[in-house]
């Protein structure tokens, strides 16, 4: 009763702290829990702890009775910057003004809560809550306004607010001692906002001006699930699978006319493939593919031209095939290894890259450029460097830290709706410091 008790009083403190969301791998975080975190998310096949279900729910067999809270302090460092002026003047362009401009807001806190429980020697369930990376900024200027005459140029700050929180119970079965199956349901929760876009009203780009920005925080749930498989080929080797299925939200209402098909922002389908060689007991190497399909999701994936140019495509914000922030489909490789030094110390050390989604051109007449509208979605960043470790104390409950570095990368082109006189860059770098506490039961 005490277990469950703990259990009940944990998740209900996680929900109610919901995590502001910052992109990582687009707006998938790099890893889930301090553990995972530490190897760069590495560890599909490497089972190390009851949140499992957010990478393979089959490693759930592997883990054993406990009970894992984590809390991550997570600090991104966004900025854009605008060359050129003055604009070309010419007819539907969309000039913003010139200079360098840093996102405010730049710590949040990000949980994560995990449980599981042996049926028997060869079933387990368990649950697992969560949060994902996703989009946050916060530009204390009219960004997208350069008319003092129209009301937009009062408007700021400028940027979104994107908060994100998964629930997944679990249930994993073993088969001949070797093969695991698992399957997850997923409860998917959304809270978003958005500031400072009413230029894009006012220019009309939006079949829905007044569900188009500055309507506080909108919420939308979902569903989803995830299966997996983790096979032991040998003492040494290991293999896992995981497959997640989108996850079905409902629509921002509040945000019609921003997103397209009337405010609708599901959750893309994934999958990661992964190896764990284990040379001895002390040493895990994991090695991981995870393929992200933004290219599922038309409010992420479409492109801004020429689906926001009505003389074109018939288009405007919020429309079926309204604009979108043209996010391209994101491979990741991530590499980790994992040393049980003694029983007491365990060390983690992880790095992953995979291309960032945003499409950039300098080539005039070119489509596929996509920084402007990404301003308020910069997920620009490719390269993770991560470390962790482990203590483990006498009565067998486990102290966990990571730490984690993503690169500064930045991503440049023209502006798409002023191409002949402006440029735009996308900066961003980022840090991570987690710490956890794990009771084995």
């Amino acid at each position: 009763m005490k277990k469950l008790f703990i259990t009940a009083a944990a998740l209900g403190l996680t929900i109610g702290f919901v995590a502001t969301a910052s992109a990582t791998n687009g707006y998938f975080s790099h890893g889930y829990s301090i553990k995972n975190k530490g190897m760069a998310g590495a560890g599909v096949a490497a089972p190390m702890d009851a949140m499992v279900p957010s990478t393979n729910p089959a490693g759930l067999t592997e883990v054993g009775d406990r009970l894992d809270l984590g809390l991550s302090i997570f600090s991104p460092d966004r900025e854009y910057t605008v060359e050129g002026w003055p604009p070309s003047g010419g007819e539907g362009t969309f000039p913003l003004m010139p200079g360098t401009v840093e996102s405010d807001s730049n710590y949040f806190f990000i949980p994560n809560l995990a449980y599981s429980r042996q049926i028997n020697e060869n079933s387990a369930w368990g649950i697992a809550v969560y949060g994902n990376g996703g989009m946050n900024t916060d530009y204390d200027t009219p960004t997208f306004n350069v008319n003092p005459a129209l009301p937009s140029f009062q408007e700021k700050p400028t940027g979104v607010d994107l908060m994100q929180l998964f629930i997944a119970p679990t249930y994993a079965h073993k088969f001949a001692e070797k093969h695991s199956f698992g399957i997850t349901p997923i409860i998917g929760v959304q809270f978003f906002e958005a500031k400072g876009l009413q230029a894009f009203g006012e220019a009309g780009f939006s079949s829905a001006p007044s569900k188009l920005t500055n309507n506080g925080h909108d919420s939308a749930y979902g569903f989803g699930a995830r299966i997996g498989y983790l096979g032991k080929l040998t003492d040494q080797f290991n293999v896992g699978l995981s497959w997640q299925s989108k996850i079905y939200m409902g629509e921002f209402d509040d945000y019609a006319g921003l997103f397209a098909e009337q405010g609708d922002m599901d959750i893309p389908s994934n999958w990661t493939i992964g190896l764990a060689y284990m040379p001895t007991p002390a040493w895990t190497l994991a090695f991981d593919v995870q393929q992200i399909y933004y290219s599922d999701i038309k409010s992420i994936n479409n492109p801004l031209l020429p689906n926001l140019n009505t003389a074109i495509s018939g288009a405007q914000l919020g429309d079926n095939n309204g604009a979108g922030f043209g996010w391209e489909d994101m491979t990741i490789i991530k590499l980790g290894l994992q040393w049980a030094r003694t029983e007491q110390w365990t060390y983690r050390f992880g790095y992953s890259y995979g291309e960032q989604p945003i499409p950039s051109s300098m080539t005039l007449g070119n489509f596929d450029n996509e920084v402007m509208f990404n301003i308020i979605a910069p997920g620009v960043i490719e390269q993770h460097a991560t470390f962790g470790f482990t203590y483990t104390f006498a009565n067998l409950s486990e102290l966990d830290f990571s730490l984690m570095y993503a690169f500064e990368n930045d991503v440049k082109g023209l502006n798409p709706l002023d191409p002949t006189a402006q440029t735009i860059e996308l900066t961003m770098s980022q840090w991570e410091l987690g710490i956890g506490y794990s009771w084995k039961f």
